[in-house]
């Protein structure tokens, strides 16, 4: 069945979104000035870059193992890894931008839910090649391709755990002193992304940085975007449309914005 969601969010999107230059808080101005906006040219952009470029001609078969809620293009389980190259991974846009935030931001840790083909992971870790990044994916040779692109690219600063996330999340947040930046980018069904919104709550702090991906995927991911920007403890909000942006700066007033991009 035809899913009509994020095409009709995203008109909705184009017309109620502002610009820079119609944001007012100080604290997002700086953000999307410094930040969001900055199309400067950075040398990790073209290594990854060249990377995807590889995976898109990869032609061998792999078998995807999905404990999400599928695919918008095709839920056929065997698939070249150029196909999951061209439709699975963020695109250069999205995945510099992450890798920007995360700059940004400099976590102790980040954490990752849906390592995909290793594309983002990668621009994660780039960001600072001291920071741990913790990468959890659903199938393992999805995860197997990963770990070859990350090796490529001379990275070690990066685990990629393989596994059910319901198993492996909460792990993980025991163990962690804080969850200071995490990017969830898998399962987009509604009850798992706001349980593991939930669970990465516990650590969450003034300095903490949860990134959504896919908030306008279906009806679904917008009621969990909803619930997740009404929490109490969620003061910021930025939604530009492909992913969220979700902050919990005591003494910030609660504010919703909706950035173009």
């Amino acid at each position: 069945m035809f899913n009509s969601t994020p095409y009709k969010s995203y008109v909705k999107h184009l017309l109620t979104a502002n610009t820079l230059h119609g944001t007012h808080s100080p604290f997002v101005y700086n953000l999307i000035n410094n930040v969001i906006y900055d199309k400067s040219a950075q040398d990790v952009y073209d290594e990854i870059e060249n990377q995807r470029k590889k995976l898109l001609a990869d032609e061998r078969v792999i078998t995807i193992t999905d404990l999400g809620a599928g695919s918008l293009y095709s839920n056929n389980k065997q698939k070249k890894v150029k196909e999951v190259a061209d439709k699975a991974l963020k695109g250069p846009k999205w995945a510099q931008l992450i890798h920007r935030l995360a700059k940004w931001r400099q976590p102790k840790q980040i954490l990752e839910l849906g390592t995909c083909l290793g594309i983002t992971t990668s621009y994660l870790a780039k960001a600072n090649t001291n920071t741990p990044v913790i990468s959890i994916e659903g199938c393992p040779q999805t995860a197997a391709i990963a770990r070859q692109s990350i090796d490529s690219l001379n990275i070690n600063n990066v685990s990629v755990k393989v596994g059910n996330f319901d198993d492996l999340l909460p792990e993980e947040v025991k163990i962690s002193e804080q969850m200071a930046f995490v990017y969830f980018d898998g399962n987009h069904r509604k009850d798992a992304t706001l349980n593991y919104f939930y669970a990465c709550l516990e650590k969450a702090d003034d300095d903490s940085l949860f990134i959504f991906d896919d908030i306008h995927w279906s009806k679904g991911m917008e009621e969990a975007w909803e619930e997740i920007k009404n929490h109490p403890r969620v003061t910021v909000t930025i939604d530009l449309y492909s992913i969220g942006l979700v902050f919990f700066k005591k003494g910030q007033e609660k504010e919703h914005f909706r950035i173009k991009y």
